[in-house]
């Protein structure tokens, strides 16, 4: 027997704000805080840019026009992925 092809991911990942301190994204259902201070790449970057993010997997995040990829988990809980790129 043959497994059939996975369907493509339905979940959309949506940029609902931008302010000076950060940016919100909103994936099934629920808002995401990320603060320049714990994602400085995004701080000097352009609202195209940020807004062009795309959903991997359902815990993967990529920027494609910045190289930046993030996990959920370090979204939601940045105390745990301490920073090494200064």
């Amino acid at each position: 027997m043959k497994s059939s092809t996975p369907g493509l991911i339905t979940s959309i990942v949506e940029v609902t704000n931008i302010s000076a301190h950060g940016f919100w994204i909103l994936l099934n259902e629920k808002e995401y805080f990320l603060s320049y201070s714990n994602f400085p790449w995004f701080k000097e970057t352009t609202i195209d840019k940020i807004c062009d993010v795309q959903l991997v997997n359902e815990r993967h995040l990529y920027w494609k026009q910045l190289d930046v990829d993030l996990e959920l988990s370090s979204i939601s809980n940045p105390e745990d992925y301490p920073l090494i790129f200064k």
